[in-house]
């Protein structure tokens, strides 16, 4: 799906049972998964549940700083990252 599809699916969830919270921490699990992060201080779908505003700015971070360009989507950033090489993974994980 596109991300705007993503957004809106998102905005419908959380808008008819206000757990929105269950879509997104399945990104962050799969983001987690891909890059070798480790799931702390607690498991992905409490952080998204007790803070979803946090979670998202700290998964947007993380990706930016992996050299990620948000605007272009997954489908650029993937061909971008076939020409160009991504920053090295950090030890530990999702600290900001």
């Amino acid at each position: 799906m596109a991300c705007g599809e993503h957004g809106a699916l998102y905005a419908l969830i959380h808008a008819l049972t206000c757990c929105g919270c269950m879509y997104s921490c399945t990104y962050r699990t799969k983001m987690r998964s891909q890059h070798g992060l480790r799931e702390n201080p607690c498991p992905d779908c409490l952080v998204h549940f007790f803070c979803e505003p946090c979670a998202l700015c700290q998964e947007y971070r993380e990706l930016k700083h992996r050299g990620f360009d948000i605007s272009i989507g997954w489908e650029g950033n993937m061909e971008r990252q076939n020409d160009v090489h991504m920053p090295p993974v950090a030890p530990g994980g999702m600290y900001r």
